[in-house]
């Protein structure tokens, strides 16, 4: 009886999860279909699962201005989340391991800076932005960015930390390691898959983002989140092309998740087993 009930409740959470992970996978193979398909195909009901597929789609798009868009999404993005990283890397040990006075308060502000609306902080920055002639520009970009993304890092990278026995650090420095050579030869190694997990989160968060970019950007800087809805035009909307543009938008976190997959994995388990 007891081996029934095992094989029903193994048998019914991989049906759950099956279901779940068709569910989550969806959109997406629905977005890849409508890339492949004409115009008709892309709004006939009910749809065509059978067709030929065609690239007219994606070199309608590539040979337009959208693969600009997705440079300065990229320039943006890698450059920010590398200065953040190095920022909040050193920040988040600094708060795990050192006694500095007002720890706690100076962490919880870093916090605040995540928790309110970011409308309600849109014409501050835009004023400000105005100001210093950093509208449209990659700094401003980054700048935004990268206050948008510092807090979050922190926090992430700051438990990393925490999870990592103080002692492996005395024990370097008795060695003869100094605090900075006992951070980078035993710490930093034991926290990258946490480290390298958060970065491709905020990767992904500032790829996607598109409030701050609308506001603070044109034509020189603009990114591809704020290029996604030139394909609604007045007359009609054209889903097949808006669907390849999307797909190729999907490549570089496709390609920075499978390249740091088996980090990410270690990374969001990091801390979970305790002796």
């Amino acid at each position: 009886m007891k081996v029934k009930f095992k094989l029903f409740c193994n048998i019914s959470t991989h049906l759950v999860l099956i279901i779940c992970v068709v569910i989550a996978l969806f959109p997406l193979f629905w977005i890849l279909r409508t890339s492949f398909g004409s115009r008709m195909q892309a709004l006939t009901i009910p749809p065509q699962w059978i067709f030929f597929p065609t690239l007219e789609n994606y070199r309608a798009v590539l040979f337009g201005e959208f693969p600009r868009y997705l440079i300065n999404s990229f320039i943006i993005s890698a450059v920010t989340i590398c200065v953040t990283i190095i920022m909040a890397t050193l920040s988040g040990y600094a708060f795990a391991r050192y006694e500095i006075p007002y720890k706690e308060n100076m962490f919880f502000f870093a916090l605040t800076t995540r928790m309110g609306p970011p409308i309600a902080f849109a014409l501050p920055y835009y004023l400000l932005y105005n100001r210093l002639n950093l509208l449209d520009t990659y700094l401003g970009m980054i700048l935004i960015y990268m206050v948008y993304n510092l807090a979050f890092c922190i926090w992430m990278i700051r438990g990393f930390f925490k999870d990592i026995p103080k002692e492996l650090d005395e024990i370097a420095m008795i060695d003869g390691c100094s605090q900075i050579g006992a951070f980078a030869r035993v710490s930093l190694p034991i926290a990258l898959p946490g480290i390298v997990t958060t970065a491709i989160l905020s990767f992904i968060f500032t790829w996607n983002e598109f409030f701050y970019a609308m506001i603070l950007t044109r034509k020189a800087t603009q990114t591809y989140t704020v290029q996604m809805p030139a394909f609604i035009g007045f007359m009609r909307i054209r889903w097949e092309e808006m669907c390849a543009a999307a797909s190729l938008a999907l490549i570089p976190v496709v390609i920075l998740a499978v390249i740091g997959r088996k980090r990410l994995i270690r990374g969001m388990t990091f801390g979970a087993i305790k002796e």
